[in-house]
């Protein structure tokens, strides 16, 4: 099949255009490399070094003998997204094209504004350029969690049978997003569906967890071909924060009470869920939801995990809660539908967690102490 990979450039990006190569796609990616340009208005870094993306082409070729076409450009252009679609003629879209941070989008106003248009819009000339050019292109859209927030429900895969006054119908899973960046997914899937059941398109709706983990089978092959490690407070993980701290000798910094509960995945999960999707697409007019993530972890409990795995002596620290969240809540999440396409989890194990330890210590000398921390508060409007 012919894939092409939105946001090519970025962390899970790069390694899925890796992985889908690497399983016989031709693939090509696109960006306009803002994740990059992310780091530059912040001050930091990847923890880990990463190369330009020719570079990574070039390496990936070489040691791979697959070519990896490259298109720069911005979503936003609509010009732009028609071109590349008619050049390359993709069988299936992967879409990772967006800015991804909820912190990024709650700086102030601008970053809230921009978060909304940069999102929305791009994934909406997305849209009218797979109808207009060929509609039974299946598009992948990785979407978040976030956008159910914390129901005192189960959460469901997309979709909830409901009854209401003695008649029943089947509608969207209600959304209760936590900030304006999971705003921008819930309108991402509203605006998917309504393209599917107007216009035949084709759509997967990936609603991932928090993903863990730098290598892949692909990325482990050549340093050239290595993918972004985030831990400052605004782009980067819990899980990675508190590796950080662990080997830094720092205490692990949880929020409020740590009750708050996250879904996880490892990123040979992630990667391997969108070739999953790929290659066993929606029907035309499907919107289809699958919840990407493989367990659920409180964020007490992932301190308590790389607190028993470290080989030392490791404090726990509790801190304000920069977002406004429930600080204990239910969570209770379907997952069925990748495992039933033939995913086979891997699980925050002692092995992952260990590993993490080792590439923490090579490049700790790249951590920069003070973006460990939050900056941003859910509750003002601006946090300059």
């Amino acid at each position: 099949m012919r894939v092409l990979v939105l946001g090519g450039d970025g962390y899970l990006g790069w390694p899925t255009a890796l992985h889908l190569s690497d399983s016989g796609h031709e693939t090509a990616v696109v960006d306009n490399f803002a994740r990059r340009g992310y780091d530059e208005e912040l001050g930091v870094q990847s923890l880990v070094p990463i190369e330009d993306l020719d570079v990574r082409i070039a390496a990936w070729q070489e040691v791979s003998g697959q070519r990896i076409e490259s298109y720069v450009g911005d979503l936003l252009d609509a010009d732009f997204v028609y071109r590349t679609l008619r050049e390359f003629r993709p069988d299936a879209v992967v879409h990772y094209a967006e800015q991804r941070a909820a912190p990024y989008s709650m700086i102030d106003r601008a970053h809230a504004v921009y978060t909304q248009h940069n999102n929305v819009i791009g994934n909406l000339n997305l849209l009218y350029a797979i109808a207009e050019i060929d509609p039974t292109i299946h598009l992948v859209k990785l979407g978040t969690m976030g956008e159910y927030g914390t129901p005192n429900i189960d959460i469901e895969e997309g979709w909830l049978d409901v009854e209401h006054n003695g008649r029943t119908d089947r509608v969207l899973y209600p959304k209760r997003p936590g900030s304006f960046y999971h705003l921008t997914k819930v309108h991402d899937s509203h605006n998917i569906e309504f393209t599917c059941r107007v216009w035949g398109l084709r759509a997967t709706d990936l609603n991932q967890g928090v993903v863990y983990g730098q290598q892949t089978p692909q990325t482990a092959r050549d340093e050239r071909l290595a993918t972004r490690f985030d831990y400052d407070g605004v782009f980067g993980t819990v899980l990675n924060r508190f590796v950080i701290q662990a080997v830094l000798g720092q205490p692990l910094t949880v929020y409020g009470t740590g009750g708050q509960t996250r879904g996880l995945i490892d990123i040979r999960d992630t990667v391997e869920c969108i070739r999953l999707a790929v290659e066993n697409p929606a029907e035309a007019g499907e919107f289809r939801v699958f919840n990407q993530m493989t367990e659920s972890k409180s964020v007490r409990e992932i301190a308590e995990v790389v607190a028993r795995q470290f080989p030392g002596p490791v404090q726990v620290e509790h801190l304000e809660n920069p977002r406004v969240e429930a600080p204990e809540h239910y969570y209770n999440v379907v997952h069925t539908g990748l495992e039933n396409l033939g995913l086979k989890p891997h699980l925050l194990s002692d092995t992952l967690i260990e590993s993490m330890f080792g590439l923490v210590e090579a490049n700790k000398h790249r951590v920069d102490v003070d973006k460990l921390y939050p900056g941003v508060r859910w509750t003002r409007t601006s946090n300059a």
